[in-house]
């Protein structure tokens, strides 16, 4: 997919900002250039326009979906299995997120998965929400450590492509966590994405790195780091030992940021340098339009707007003015709504 008309302009006056278009290659977590730098699925977030918005600033990226019932794909519930389309040339390498706790569906839901393309199948075994708790997922996981080792053999069991998990430190403690992730390898988990906080940590204080890169010096699988990674120089001091660092909330409102860690982490650029956050919101203001176009694209008109005006929020936050173009933007039904407020 090539960048839209609105995009190549903003970039025409940024020359700093290089775009490489990664071409699709069969993807592995063990020959996949590292670091890597990883989009965090999030649910109400990382739909096809997010992750498309994300590949064209920084094309390294690998993104996730939001998580998915495996349920839901078993039964072939049809929101569900539309969530599962993406755009093969633009978002590869794209990993799919699963939730759930039948092993039986594991398997089924991985085969669709595969068939449609996917570069890799996620489990979550870290989400914090209660509902997802409640029903035994998520992080309710990290309770049962036979039952997450047999859904990771049972989407093993008869797919190609690779197989990773996403948990946490643990469920009020680390001490579990090298065990239970051991388990997870030993079940054949390709890959390791860790939040540095414990399920009863939720989101509040500080994420703590320390048990990840202990963790990686014990287990055979590449190691991916999440937590309050913000800015390039957060990714920079985090990864140390680690395969790769995972970014989540601190895209939020600011996509560029991942143009700025994937400069630092696999291009060598200093995080101190001019970065993409340093354009004015007038030159970010393109890409916002894009953002919009994207989401009417992927999910249409009504929607794809409805689900925007979240964005939209975000975008504004701190600028001149933000408290009065927010409450215009959450209420936009349109892209020309979107162009008429920001360019005014």
């Amino acid at each position: 997919m090539l960048p839209h008309q609105g995009f190549s302009e903003a970039l025409s006056g940024f020359t700093k900002l290089n775009i490489v278009i990664l071409l699709p290659m069969k993807f592995s977590w063990d020959t996949y250039p590292r670091p890597f730098v990883c989009l965090a699925p999030m649910a109400g977030v990382t739909d096809g326009s997010y992750r498309q918005l994300i590949k064209m600033l920084a094309p390294e990226t690998i993104v996730y979906t939001e998580f998915l019932s495996t349920d839901a794909i078993h039964y072939g519930a049809k929101k569900t299995i539309q969530e599962l389309e993406f755009d093969a040339e633009a978002e590869h390498p794209f990993i799919v997120q699963v939730f759930g706790k039948e092993p039986d569906h594991f398997l089924s839901a991985a085969k669709i998965i595969e068939e449609m393309g996917a570069d890799g199948i996620d489990i979550n075994m870290g989400c914090p929400a209660a509902k997802v708790v409640s029903s035994c997922h998520g992080s309710a996981l990290l309770k049962n450590a036979d039952l997450a080792k047999r859904l990771v053999e049972a989407t093993k069991k008869e797919v190609s492509i690779p197989v990773s998990v996403k948990t946490r430190l643990g469920w009020d403690c680390i001490d579990d966590l090298i065990p239970f992730c051991q388990g997870l390898v030993d079940a054949g988990a390709d890959a390791l994405a860790i939040h540095g906080r414990t399920y009863e940590g939720k989101f509040g204080g500080d994420a703590n790195w320390d048990p990840i890169y202990e963790l990686k010096d014990n287990i055979s699988v590449p190691v991916i780091g999440n937590g309050d990674v913000c800015t390039a120089q957060d990714a920079v001091d985090k990864i140390k030992n680690l395969d790769g660092v995972m970014v989540g909330r601190g895209t939020f409102g600011n996509p560029w940021v991942m143009k700025d860690i994937c400069d630092a982490l696999i291009h060598g650029k200093e995080p101190g340098e001019p970065t993409v956050q340093t354009i004015s919101f007038e030159e970010k203001i393109p890409f916002i339009i894009d953002h919009c176009e994207l989401a009417v694209k992927v999910k249409g008109q009504k929607r794809g707007m409805l689900e925007m005006r979240r964005h939209l929020a975000s975008y504004v936050k701190g600028i001149d003015g933000a408290s009065d173009l927010r409450a215009q933007l959450v209420r936009v039904e349109s892209v020309e709504e979107v162009k008429n407020i920001l360019c005014s």
